[in-house]
Order: C-alpha cells, then sequence, then structure tokens
C-alpha cells in the first residue's frame, strides 16, 4: 500500500493524478483511502517487494504477482487507481485497481480471495464508516469503490460499498453489529435493480430495516453528488422507502 501510494506522487503518476482530479476526489479523500498508483511498469511492485526480502512465493498466493508460463513472477497491478481495502484493524488486507483509461481491458481487477481476504466476508469502507454508521444510525450501501469514496467526501461518512461481489449473508450481519438501518444506493440499471432485490430478504433476515434510494437523473450516487450537490441528496435519503 505504501508502495502505491508513493508512485501516486511520482512525475509517472500524472495521468492518474488527473484522473483522480477528473472524478473531483480531494487531497484529504485521497489520503484518508490510502489511494495509489500501479505504475504501468510490469515488475515495479515485484522488485521492490523483493528489494524488502519477500518470498514471491506468498507475493503470488496474495495476489499481488504473477507467472508467467516460463515461471517469471510479473505485477498483476499495471497502469491502475489502488484501492486498498481494509479490515477493522485497519489493516491491508487486499486491493481493487481501476484502469483511468479507454483501454481493452477489464474496468477492475481485484485481489483474489486469499486465506486473510474472503471478499464475501468485508465491505470496502467499513474501517472508514463505522464510526459514520453509529454516529448517522444508518448505513448507505453502494456498489462499488468510487461511489462510496465520493458518499464520504459530500460528508456521507456511513457509506460501504460490496466487494465485487453481491451482498452476502456474512455482509448483512457485519453490518447488523453497528446499524438497524440500510440504505441501498445501488446503480439504476437492470443489474442494479437486480442485486437491490437480492440484498433486501438477506438484511432483513437480520432485522435491519431495509430503505431504498431512488436516484432520477443520475445512474449512481458519484454521478448524482456531482450534479446536483449534497442537499438533494440528504433530501432522497429522507424521502427513501422501506
Amino acid at each position: 500500500a505504501a508502495h502505491f501510494a508513493a508512485a501516486l506522487k511520482s512525475p509517472e503518476a500524472e495521468e492518474c493524478r488527473a484522473y483522480i482530479q477528473r472524478r473531483g476526489l480531494s487531497p484529504e479523500i485521497v489520503e484518508r483511502f490510502g489511494l495509489g498508483w500501479a505504475r504501468r511498469d510490469w515488475h515495479s511492485l515485484d522488485l521492490a517487494l523483493q528489494r524488502a526480502g519477500y518470498d514471491m512465493r506468498l507475493a503470488a498466493e496474495a495476489g499481488l504477482v504473477g507467472r508467467s508460463d516460463r515461471g517469471s513472477v510479473y505485477d498483476r497491478f499495471r497502469g491502475r487507481l489502488i484501492f486498498p481495502i481494509k479490515n477493522l484493524s485497519n489493516q491491508v488486507i487486499a486491493f481493487g485497481g481501476r484502469i483511468i483509461a479507454d483501454e481493452d481491458e477489464a474496468k477492475y481487477i481485484n485481489s483474489s480471495d486469499t486465506p486473510i481476504y474472503k471478499k464475501g466476508e468485508h465491505l470496502y469502507g467499513l474501517a472508514q464508516a463505522r464510526k459514520g454508521i453509529i454516529v448517522k444510525g444508518r448505513a448507505l450501501l453502494t456498489e462499488g469503490y468510487m461511489d462510496a469514496i465520493s458518499l464520504h467526501q459530500y460528508g456521507f461518512d456511513c457509506a460501504v460499498a460490496s466487494l465485487g461481489t453481491s451482498l452476502t449473508e456474512e455482509h448483512a450481519n457485519i453490518l447488523a453489529k453497528y446499524t438497524d438501518q440500510v440504505v441501498l444506493t445501488y446503480d439504476g440499471d437492470e443489474a442494479g435493480q437486480n442485486a437491490t432485490r437480492r440484498a433486501i430478504p438477506m438484511l432483513e433476515k437480520t432485522g435491519i430495516q431495509v430503505k431504498v434510494l431512488r436516484m432520477q437523473g443520475a445512474k449512481d450516487p458519484d454521478e448524482f453528488l456531482k450534479k446536483y450537490g449534497a442537499d438533494r441528496f440528504s433530501l432522497l435519503l429522507d424521502q427513501s422507502e422501506n
């Protein structure tokens, strides 16, 4: 995580910093979520790990490096904005990476499950949102990293996201430890609506009151906040229905 964060401040990360600026993220929110940059170099991280004395077999098991057919290692995350994923002890346990240009690659790649990380058992941003959830008495559940981060930037510091998977019973049980109300703010497209329908019974099973945010004029919370601002979003939250 420190390697990626340092790379974001380097001269070759100018394109990533420009992307962050286009997305409207402040330096404070970048720092709070520990965002970083994976260089386009195929060996930036693997050489840094080797210099620090890490076992490359562990690096491969952690999903940080891959192995070619000839057995040589290479960085899995390249040319991507990096989102460190933390557990509730504030330790980094995984990463997500988003391409920042229209390239012929997957939009996101994420750490695969490891002995310390099961994506169905962790929520992105919960380390940063736990206090806000308790204070505000509700959690906002989003579809992705950027929506959660954008909500925090606009003052909604109770936002979390499920990690590259649909909501699981484990996610619902985790949320139930901190709040008795969850507002679903998934995207308005068909996939988002399907995810909403799947999430409702799982959350209700824990005793959580579920509300659904209905956005018009924007496909997701990030776009809505940029177009209409925090006050309009607060009104939407107050009008969300169970």
